[in-house]
């Protein structure tokens, strides 16, 4: 799974955050919670501050009563070897639940894929890829990623327009150039991953509107459960992580509907209730 990647929710805390900063390895920081992320991976994250998860990072450290201080280095090859693996942070926001390379903590939050198309065209009511209106259409994908497998299998790739994955975001976003070649006509349809795709919609694209794909039989998934990463070695430091996700789950749901990200249940299957 990709960052859509970035993608894709993580006891009662002590009311002071010493004694349990305390518990943790010599590696995590007892001053600072200092996080790895991209610096213009918007609408996740940016060095502005202005992302979901840097919220979600806000939230964190208000509640261990420390500053935040973040490591910015672009997401894609090396970013875990640069950042957290290097020891220059202590926690990765949003990285899908089974990654092998971190230890993860609880989800704190389960998103799947979009199909985003004009509020008022023919594939407005389109909910699924096996629809017969999505024939002869050109659809938007990032290459590579797990719907472009779903788009074979329905014979779909022929006419698709794939957009790059792994690139620079300081430089490039294929997501919002995917955005503004579905609003130019250049394409009929876009795919894109939920947490990426959703906020993008509701802040710049009105006329735009995100389907959840929740009937794709086979694999791959399009839905995927999203932790916080740490290094493989700090299970007191994701038990802590636990606890504060299970403390603020219901602020971090708040963050992400704000946002515009769209919520499943755990098991992916319908959209999350969050509305108690």
């Amino acid at each position: 799974m990709h960052r859509f990647a970035s993608v894709l929710a993580l006891a009662a805390l002590a009311t002071t955050a010493q004694p349990a900063l305390s518990q943790t390895s010599d590696l995590v920081s007892k001053t600072e919670l200092r996080v790895c992320a991209d610096p213009a991976n918007v609408p996740v994250s940016d060095e502005s501050g202005s992302g979901f998860e840097n919220r979600i990072a806000d939230l964190l450290a208000n509640d261990l009563g420390v500053p935040l201080v973040y490591t910015w280095f672009p997401v894609g090859p090396g970013f875990l070897n640069r950042t957290l693996l290097a020891n220059r942070c202590d926690v990765l926001i949003g990285f899908a639940q089974g990654g092998e390379i971190v230890l993860n903590t609880n989800h704190y939050y389960t998103s799947g894929y979009l199909l985003i198309v004009p509020k008022d065209g023919d594939l407005a009511k389109v909910s699924d890829l096996s629809d017969p209106a999505l024939q002869g259409k050109r659809i938007g994908v990032i290459a590579g990623s797990p719907p472009a497998t779903h788009m074979v299998r329905h014979g779909l790739m022929a006419q698709a327009k794939g957009y790059d994955l792994m690139v620079d975001r300081r430089v490039q976003s294929p997501s919002e150039d995917m955005l503004a070649d579905l609003e130019a006509g250049n394409i009929d349809a876009a795919i894109l991953w939920g947490p990426i795709g959703g906020p993008l919609v509701k802040s710049d694209h009105p006329d735009l509107k995100g389907t959840l794909l929740l009937s794709e039989p086979g694999a791959p998934k399009l839905y995927y459960r999203i932790t916080m990463g740490v290094r493989p070695n700090e299970k007191v430091w994701q038990r802590k992580l636990n606890s504060l996700i299970r403390r603020d789950q219901d602020k971090i749901d708040a963050i992400l509907t704000e946002a515009g990200v769209p919520l499943l249940n755990d098991m992916g299957t319908a959209p999350l209730d969050v509305s108690n």
